[in-house]
């Protein structure tokens, strides 16, 4: 098939190169010179992996082309996908003049029968509003249908060619055909294609990352509750994960959730029931907590200087919101960079990916350094803030040598209680038993 992708950011550009892959020719669209500029010439924008090796190959095979033109962009396709920033206002609401400009754009330019779908993360009620964008300047034939992304950073490529589900918003039956054929690839395992009406998939998205953030939050409350009672929240995870009601993922406790879409999805589903005069209670409770948890971290370390952390300098391990990606967006580290250099402390930080983001983000706020145990030199104490896979077996004996006292402070429960104990190590984490000293075996 033909598919124009409008929009190259992380979910236009993970779609598009991944719809090239099982044979569609796409071409990809956006207003940024510069940036299709890169990826005509084969420079990616953005970390995922498996991503770049898909994106090379079909750019060579000229199944992924790209353009700043929207006409030149659409002419040809039969669907079109609008994968556009929805930024949250301050009121939590999702911004849709990206998508709406875009539409009212397509409806000049068409001049037969397209399926427009929505991609991005999208209030319910927001076909209706691309359809009505459209059709003031197109009177033929066309259809709008919400087709919500389930893509995780870190894994996106997986998600995608390997979905779990794939939803699919649309009362057309010329749509659903289209949209079968295109994703017949995906689902040869047998997992379902669920053709919904458009409303009910809007909100589908915005109700799964909700639900998944309220058991991020949920196991925060119970690691609080752990530290206070003097229970372990490694057992009670494993205790409630192994229910099959329940399941064993997102019981992690931590410093909060981040991210492009937890803390955004959440905010706007609070807004759309709002707007209905519905109080959604328990995600209000959810993003309070989320807030807190942010926090209490800092706390442990403040804590521990009994109060004071002027002059004191930490290495700070992980800059992004999760491994395996280079977004900082609403990443728990940052906050608590704010929070340590707000309060006099100095920060070394290394991240195996996110540290020019950062940069570009704070400049010269705090200092970067080009490895992790680099990292180390001269530090207090270790704060690890992101659960990359090589801070999880790292040389012990260079972190000891390394850092002025052996203090760590873990934001994701990377290492075993006892082994720290064994080590010698004062090692804070969250929602276990504090090690305070050595004891001999």
């Amino acid at each position: 098939m033909k598919i124009s992708v409008v929009g190259t950011g992380y979910v236009g550009l993970v779609t598009g190169t991944c719809l090239a892959e099982t044979g569609n020719q796409v071409t990809c669209v956006d207003i940024d010179e510069r940036k299709v500029n890169m990826l005509q010439g084969g420079r990616i924008t953005i970390y995922e992996p498996g991503l770049e090796k898909l994106f090379e190959r079909n750019l060579k095979e000229e199944r992924l082309q790209f353009t700043t033109s929207l006409a030149d962009g659409i002419r040809d396709a039969e669907i079109v996908f609008l994968a556009l920033p929805t930024p949250p206002g301050e009121d939590g609401s999702a911004d849709l003049k990206y998508i709406l400009g875009v539409a009212e754009d397509i409806g000049k330019l068409l001049q037969d029968y397209k399926v427009i779908i929505d991609k991005s993360t999208v209030p319910v009620g927001t076909a209706e509003k691309v359809h009505a964008a459209i059709a003031r300047n197109y009177k033929g034939e066309f259809d709008v249908v919400s087709n919500p992304e389930f893509l995780r950073e870190g894994v996106a490529v997986d998600d995608f060619m390997k979905p779990d589900r794939i939803v699919i918003g649309t009362t057309s039956e010329r749509a659903q055909k289209l949209l079968t054929d295109l994703y017949a690839p995906y689902v040869r395992q047998g997992n379902p294609i669920l053709f919904m009406d458009e409303r009910s998939a809007e909100l589908t998205k915005y109700a799964a990352n909700s639900f998944l953030a309220t058991k991020i939050s949920f196991m925060n409350e119970v690691a609080q509750l752990c530290e206070r009672l003097g229970a372990d929240v490694d057992m009670v995870r494993k205790g409630i994960g192994s229910d099959e009601r329940i399941g064993k993922r997102f019981l992690f406790p931590g410093i909060g959730y981040g991210g492009s879409c937890f803390p955004k999805d959440v905010k706007a589903l609070v807004h759309s029931a709002n707007e209905v005069d519905y109080d959604f209670q328990i995600l209000s409770a959810v993003m309070e907590v989320n807030e807190r948890q942010k926090q209490h971290l800092v706390q442990k370390i403040k804590d521990y200087y009994s109060g004071s952390i002027a002059g004191k300098h930490f290495a700070l391990w992980g800059l992004a919101f999760k491994p395996n990606t280079d977004d900082i967006r609403e990443a728990p580290a940052l906050e608590i960079i704010d929070a340590l250099v707000e309060n006099g402390a100095v920060i070394t930080a290394y991240d195996p990916e996110a540290m020019k983001n950062v940069k570009t983000l704070i400049g010269d706020k705090i200092r970067f350094a080009e490895s992790q145990y680099e990292c180390l030199e001269g530090a207090d104490a270790l704060i690890i803030a992101t659960e990359w896979n090589e801070f999880r077996t790292p040389d012990f004996d260079k972190i000891t040598s390394a850092l002025k006292e052996m203090v760590v402070f873990d934001g994701r429960n990377l290492f075993d209680v006892a082994a720290m104990q064994e080590k010698g190590f004062y090692y804070e984490s969250i929602g276990r038993p504090t090690v305070s000293k050595y004891v001999s075996q």
